[in-house]
């Protein structure tokens, strides 16, 4: 993963078997036996730590957050904006007001295409790419239909790269936007996402990155990457889920409208007009999850302090002998052969149903993910209804893996 970023590990390196218990759902049983977690890709565990954040908080910090004078809300609006210093730096921000809390990467999408876009038209054009997930397709379609933006889109190659030749043809002076995946829930693949903010710069245009399946894995600097806006969901990344992250240069988010009208966005409220909020509060309209929001940042903490190395090194073991296991396996087919992937593996077996499979590995305590993993247009691409999904993370070890290609085997001979 170290196409992402790259950090220096300071820690000393961890004992798996001691990251594995600070994970109590990895203790689950399923159909009496241990849990053989693959989904991670879908939502991933969490760690005592950002369960602990979590219920301290409602335990004895409880109150809502902003503008409270008594003593709660202090607490709990410090441990908020205390989060929101924890994600500009997990990040690389410039500043914390260049992030914006929201349900997620799917809220951070919308958002940008409800405010960002809502001046383009007829004559402008979008590009996105044929492996996006449906939260980064549909708000695009929705705008075109409101505004009559057009969406041109990227092709994937047979072993699931992007096609950058095909994507330099694309660009031109009617992009108003680049709007693309970091790394592909469905196939792994890594873009060359700093070649393509490059090529997109170079033309003046800016680039939106969807980074639900990067910031699990490894370090991103949003500053070094020079993107525009960067979008990640907490549950992705080990922290609780309906809470995410919109990072937006302040340039442009200073530019931006609001999306949503009600409390807190607002800095002054009559019947004859309303002001706004500075950034980002103009963004962030209403109570805001605030435990998820400091849960989010304590997943964060424990990454960082885990050590994008030791991540890096774990998963990218896993994925190797991953690969390899599962190739030698008859009838077995993965669907996204990239170079540069992260833990993900997505395969079909022979002529058996995706779904058929998993009910067959959940039998045996495995957990995959089935069906077309909100990339329609992807499966469609390759010509197939879905994969089966197995998903690592860096908690995950090689006999759980054993497990899953004894299942796959087994599996196999009840399905052939």
């Amino acid at each position: 993963m170290s196409t992402i970023a790259t950090s220096p590990d300071t820690l000393s390196t961890p004992d798996l078997e001691s990251v594995r218990a600070e994970f109590p759902a990895l203790l689950t049983e399923v159909h009496g036996k241990p849990v053989a977690y693959f989904d991670n890709a879908a939502t991933a565990q969490k760690p005592q730590a950002v369960l602990d954040r979590m219920e301290r908080y409602y335990r004895s910090e409880n109150a809502n957050v902003h503008r409270g004078v008594h003593t709660m809300s202090q607490l709990a609006t410090d441990a908020y904006e205390g989060a929101r210093e924890t994600m500009a730096s997990f990040l690389g921000a410039a500043e914390t007001r260049e992030i914006v809390f929201t349900r997620g990467t799917t809220e951070a999408v919308n958002l940008v295409a409800a405010s960002f876009g809502k001046d383009f038209g007829p004559g402008d054009e979008i590009i996105l790419s044929e492996m996006e997930h449906h939260s980064n397709i549909v708000p695009w379609q929705l705008l075109s239909q409101r505004t009559g933006v057009r969406l041109r889109i990227v092709p994937v190659t047979d072993d699931g790269e992007l096609d950058i030749e095909e994507f330099r043809i694309l660009l031109s002076d009617r992009t108003r936007l680049v709007a693309l995946v970091h790394v592909s829930n469905s196939l792994g693949t890594i873009n060359p996402v700093r070649q393509i903010i490059a090529d997109a710069h170079g033309m003046s245009v800016p680039v939106l990155l969807d980074g639900a399946q990067a910031t699990p894995h490894a370090s991103v600097n949003v500053q070094d990457l020079d993107v525009d806006f960067y979008c990640l969901s907490s549950h992705k990344m080990f922290g609780p889920t309906g809470v995410g992250v919109l990072y937006g240069k302040a340039e442009h988010l200073e530019g931006m409208s609001p999306w949503q009208g009600g409390g807190d966005m607002i800095e002054r409220v009559d019947f004859a007009g309303t002001t706004f909020n500075e950034i980002p509060h103009k963004f962030e309209a209403g109570t805001p999850h605030i435990a998820g929001v400091i849960g989010m940042a304590a997943a964060a903490d424990y990454l960082e302090n885990l050590g994008w190395d030791w991540i890096g090194q774990q998963e990218q073991d896993l994925l190797d002998y991953g690969t390899k296991l599962l190739s030698a396996i008859p009838g077995l087919r993965i669907v996204g052969t990239a170079p540069k992937k992260a833990a993900v593996i997505s395969f079909l077996m022979g002529n058996a149903h995706p779904y058929d499979v998993g009910t067959v590995l959940d039998r045996m305590g495995i957990a995959v993910r089935t069906g077309h993993h909100c990339t329609q247009p992807l499966m469609k691409r390759y010509g197939i209804p879905g994969t089966v999904r197995a998903s690592f993370a860096f908690y995950n070890t090689r006999e759980e893996i054993d497990r899953l290609a004894e299942g796959l085997e087994r599996a196999a001979g009840m399905l052939s």
